[in-house]
């Protein structure tokens, strides 16, 4: 009976010290998740409401969470991204369009922000107009069309944004007759596919690569002046002193290179998603090969 007792004591010992083993190790793995998670940190990526940059946003931060870092974006304005790159409020800034378009803000930060590498090449931005418009083929041709847009208005973006200013030098050196309405990107394109849809005359703020040139029989106008500009490069900035603290991330994003063909198909896939997250996601599973090289 002592001996049955002993071993009784011996089995809940056992016991006692298996349920408090793993016990620790679950606490133990959920601590080491956490500190894996902790010692890879939070980056931060500003985000403005351009199609192709919330599409390259998003991507990145399921990439990044799967690599086992939080990641926020943080829906800003082009004239605050910079502001914040430059203080170190932000981590990334994905879309730099240089040297034309955002030359005034490489210019005031020009020593603040570390500027990285080109992910995209040959960008075009202007103003736009559907192709049935036939009488209007350049920026000249605006003025003596007058009459087909009485309420005067040239469709723009946000605020802030670089081609709102570049559609402002416009309007002086051609002496358009004709206001800028700053909204936001999804308005602006909503706006033309109404217009669109009844064949109605409309001109917008526009930039490629965007979704609406595969979507909408669409035309830029001819810029004799060059205000707005020749093909640029889109590449990415970083707040002074990431690369030194996140140098896997930074090497990653340096590798980064879209081709025109695979942008286009990440923003269809957001666009036709129900949300940015489902359709980022959609194009990673078909595209992992791409992924692979920039990560590895």
């Amino acid at each position: 009976m002592g001996k049955f007792r002993n071993v009784l004591t011996l089995l809940a010992l056992t016991l006692v010290l298996v349920l408090a083993a793993c016990g620790g190790n679950d606490e133990g793995g959920n601590n080491d998740e956490g500190n894996e998670a902790e010692g890879n940190g939070t980056i931060q990526i500003g985000m403005n409401n351009w199609a192709e940059n919330v599409a390259v946003s998003n991507m990145w931060k399921l990439i990044l969470e799967e690599k086992g870092y939080d990641v926020e974006l943080k829906n800003v304005e082009k004239g605050f991204l910079y502001e914040a790159l430059a203080n170190g409020d932000l981590d990334i800034g994905m879309e730099i369009w240089l040297p034309n378009t955002d030359k005034a803000f490489y210019e005031k930060y020009k020593e603040d922000i570390d500027w990285r590498e080109t992910w995209y090449e040959g960008t075009n931005l202007g103003l736009v107009v559907p192709s049935y418009m036939e009488e209007i083929n350049s920026i000249e041709d605006l003025n003596a069309n007058k009459d087909q847009f009485p309420d005067g208005r040239i469709v723009g973006i946000d605020a802030g944004a670089s081609i709102m200013a570049l559609t402002e030098d416009a309007i002086k050196e051609y002496d358009l007759d004709y206001t800028l309405a700053a909204s936001s990107g999804p308005t602006m394109t909503a706006e033309l596919q109404n217009a669109m849809k009844a064949e109605e005359p409309i001109v917008v703020t526009l930039w490629k690569p965007h979704w609406a040139f595969a979507e909408m029989d669409l035309k830029f106008l001819e810029d004799p002046k060059n205000v707005y500009g020749d093909s640029e490069d889109i590449s990415y900035a970083a707040r002074k002193g990431l690369e030194e603290d996140q140098p896997e991330v930074v090497k990653w994003f340096d590798s980064f290179k879209m081709s025109d063909d695979q942008l286009g198909s990440l923003m269809a896939s957001l666009n036709e998603a129900d949300s940015p997250e489902e359709g980022a996601q959609n194009w990673i599973d078909e595209n992992q090969d791409a992924i692979d090289e920039w990560t590895k």
